[in-house]
């Protein structure tokens, strides 16, 4: 099996995955996943499309990732590990289509205008 390469974003975070079989070793920028996302919460968006499709001791991934924070972060990875896992198996499009893991969350910051503090807040308004 050659490597996969697949990239997830989620607002500004970028993920690029590679996935090689292996024995189940998930490297985020070089450090151990568990290093790099602390909580349990992280852990489990990452290693959500692995365990749905029990591949999680089947092979090694190799993330980079980067811009956006830590939640930002795993969803991006969350999404490309989703993407690489269709292109294993096919029948596992079936899987993850339902729980929404191959749907790339388009919500982005909105810029701020021109005239006003922020995107939606104003100046004060003094009618006289």
């Amino acid at each position: 099996m050659e490597v996969i390469h697949k990239i997830g974003r989620r607002k500004t975070a970028v993920a690029r995955v590679y996935v090689s079989e292996g024995k189940g070793n998930i490297t985020v920028n070089k450090r151990d996943v568990k290093s790099y996302f602390p909580t349990d919460t992280l852990l489990y968006k990452v290693n959500q499309p692995l365990a749905m499709t029990g591949n999680e001791k089947n092979f090694d991934i190799k993330v980079n990732v980067y811009g956006g924070g830590v939640t930002g972060q795993a969803e991006a990875v969350r999404l490309a590990l989703s993407r690489a896992m269709c292109e294993l198996n096919e029948e596992n499009r079936a899987i993850l289509k339902p729980e929404g893991l191959l749907t790339r969350d388009p919500r982005m910051v909105e810029r701020k205008k021109f005239g006003q503090k922020k995107a939606r807040k104003k100046f004060q308004f003094s009618k006289r």
